[in-house]
């Protein structure tokens, strides 16, 4: 019983990191995958037997098809969501700095100067009514 175990947990942490690379298309059918080999490991030390391990199997795979799928739901939703731009301004409330976000996820810092009428005045001389927009900025300083 005690090499059943000792192969067993082997078996497990030697192949568990193949399963991060073997390329399933969604993060659903790795995590199917992961479970199922875990479940697996898990209901035969468990249970010692065949139908241990079938049922160790069954939950793995259920358990890491959902755990996979929405840890694959949240990435998407934080990709697709719209860059918000950062802004900060100086003690003097006479200058803000907007973080443009360029076509590669980098940033690149604008400092505006407002004016005594509420517009603003960018670093190149052009002026602003109001606090210009993402792309507004993005034309002249992103990239």
């Amino acid at each position: 019983m005690r090499k059943n175990v000792i192969f067993i947990a082997l078996s497990i942490s030697t192949l568990l990191p193949l399963f991060y690379l073997a390329g399933c298309e969604t993060g659903g059918q790795t995590g199917a995958l992961v479970g199922t080999a875990a479940g697996a490991g898990i209901g035969q030390l468990a249970g010692g037997d065949t139908k241990g391990t079938l049922i160790g199997a069954g939950i793995g795979a259920v358990g890491g098809y959902i755990v996979g799928d929405q840890m694959e739901k949240s990435k998407e939703r934080k990709q697709q969501a719209p860059a918000q731009p950062r802004y900060s301004e100086s003690a003097s409330q006479d200058t803000v700095t907007v973080w443009v976000t360029n076509s590669n996820g980098s940033q690149t810092p604008v400092r505006l100067t407002r004016n005594s009428d509420g517009s603003y005045t960018g670093p190149k001389g052009e002026q602003y009514n109001t606090m210009p927009t993402q792309e507004q900025l993005k034309g002249a300083y992103g990239f």
